[in-house]
């Protein structure tokens, strides 16, 4: 089953920022166009930010593969001011990327997807690839 994008907010539970979106907000919020913005601010306060974003973020800005990125510290701190609530990964969210198709090679975003499709979200992504799942997806861009 293939999700379809989204261009409103109506009927969703909450959104969960993919990595790319999620350093959009904190670094370049300007980036971002303002039609997602408001998507955001009517989610609000079920916007959602995955410990694997966080994750992914640290393994990149440690190789040099993301500039103008806080300190850790100081990226918490960001997550937390911007409203987004943190959401864990348990151990079914790991596994049930297993039941995902490859659309997707990335591991990170697929275990969005998998956290997404695990608890009724919408993922906001800059990615089109992603609405191939079967997950409600509203593009950032």
């Amino acid at each position: 089953m293939r999700s379809s994008v989204r261009s409103d907010v109506a009927g969703i539970t909450g959104l969960l920022l993919d990595t790319n979106v999620l350093v959009m907000s904190l670094v370049s919020p300007d980036r971002l166009p303002s039609t997602f913005v408001g998507t955001m601010e009517r989610a609000y306060p079920n916007v959602f930010v995955s410990v694997a974003s966080l994750w992914e973020i640290a393994i990149k800005a440690s190789i040099g593969k993301l500039q103008h990125i806080p300190p850790n510290d100081e990226l918490v701190q960001a997550t937390q001011n911007s409203g987004f609530r943190v959401l864990p990964i348990t151990p079914s969210d790991a596994l049930s990327v297993r039941e995902l198709v490859h659309h997707h090679r990335d591991p990170f975003d697929r275990l969005l997807v998998a956290c997404a499709r695990m608890r009724n979200l919408t993922l906001a992504t800059t990615d089109r690839t992603l609405a191939r799942y079967d997950v409600p997806v509203v593009m950032a861009r």
